[in-house]
């Protein structure tokens, strides 16, 4: 039986990730004066800003500074999200819909506790309406390890087959599933066989979408 839903946050909730390219690839030039596009930053959604960002400077050989440069890119990023975001079709009312049926809802993000507030604020999501939230520094072995979903169910006070995941990207899916979570994969990253090939019960564009098998088996 469902009992709670668990949602990552870039990808899922808003529709970020291009904006924390952009805003990572304006770091790089600014700071290292080297030029980075959003797609060297891929291999690294979902892995928290850290590997996000050091991932592509192991790849062009550029030695960061940290948490300077983090920072900076987090600075970046809430100019351009507060203006630009954009909640993902129909999340707000699926979440407000859920909770009222008494569906226990959390936020697990790879990302800071700052990207989460900006988010969330940005989006018009209430935070009360999430009984655990839980964020990239809680989290010594981020995604593709389960731990972050493991935590967030340990703090709900349920079991992992009594949780089911949102996620958009390969790493949270591989995530959701070695927790031993069922996990609906919401295409605004990665293309339905991606995420379905990397073990995903269902999928669907967004949360006006949601496949029928998925609402039956969620008692929606």
């Amino acid at each position: 039986m469902v009992k709670a839903f668990i949602f990552d946050m870039d990808g899922v909730l808003c529709d970020s990730e291009t904006l924390m390219a952009a805003a990572a690839c304006r770091m790089f030039k600014e700071r290292y004066n080297v030029t980075v596009t959003a797609h060297d930053f891929e291999p690294f959604v979902g892995t928290g800003e850290d590997r996000y960002l050091g991932g592509v400077a192991d790849k062009i050989g550029v030695k960061l500074t940290m948490p300077a440069d983090k920072e900076e890119a987090y600075r970046i990023y809430g100019e351009i999200a507060r203006d630009e975001i954009q909640a993902i079709n129909g999340v707000i009312g699926f979440l407000k819909s859920a909770h009222a049926k008494g569906f226990r809802l959390a936020v697990a993000t790879s990302a800071d506790p700052i990207k989460m507030e900006i988010n969330l604020e940005a989006i018009g999501a209430d935070q009360s309406l999430f009984s655990a939230q839980v964020t990239g520094d809680l989290i010594e072995h981020k995604k593709p390890a389960p731990d972050i979903f493991l935590m967030a169910a340990k703090l709900l006070g349920l079991s992992p087959s009594e949780c089911v995941v949102f996620e958009d990207a390969v790493n949270g899916v591989k995530a959701a599933k070695s927790a031993g979570m069922r996990c609906v994969g919401i295409t605004s990253s990665f293309p339905a066989e991606v995420l379905k090939a990397n073990g995903a019960d269902w999928t669907a564009a967004d949360f006006k979408s949601l496949p029928p098998e998925f609402i039956k088996a969620a008692a929606l």
